[in-house]
């Protein structure tokens, strides 16, 4: 009788230390899985800018395209014109490729 005691308080005893490990097991998992959801919102938001700067650049190829035919069309002094009164899109092009490098990089850096 006393033996079976002692091996039920045991039994207790095992199922207690394994309960204890599957809660702790629970907290880490949680832990993992809202750093995890962190990082996905973080390379979502990047990849969100990153479309659209890609979109901005397909504008701006558009245009350049425009300028070309038109170049072709029209007499040279004609677009030099043109070309000096226009914002300087090359600028605007070179920008937004640093910013789509930078976030690019960051959203790989999260990823490692």
């Amino acid at each position: 009788m006393i033996s079976n005691r002692e091996s039920a308080r045991r039994s207790r005893m095992r199922k207690q230390k394994h309960l204890d490990e599957l809660w702790s097991q629970v907290t880490r998992l949680r832990t993992e899985n809202h750093a995890l959801l962190d990082k996905f919102n973080h390379v979502f938001e990047s990849h969100s800018q990153v479309v659209q700067e890609n979109v901005k650049l397909k504008d701006e190829v558009s245009q350049l395209r425009k300028m070309i035919a038109d170049l072709q069309i029209t007499s040279p002094e004609t677009f030099l014109r043109e070309l000096r009164e226009m914002p300087c899109i090359t600028d605007n092009a070179r920008e937004a490729s640093l910013k789509s490098n930078h976030s690019i990089s960051s959203s790989i850096d999260l990823l490692d």
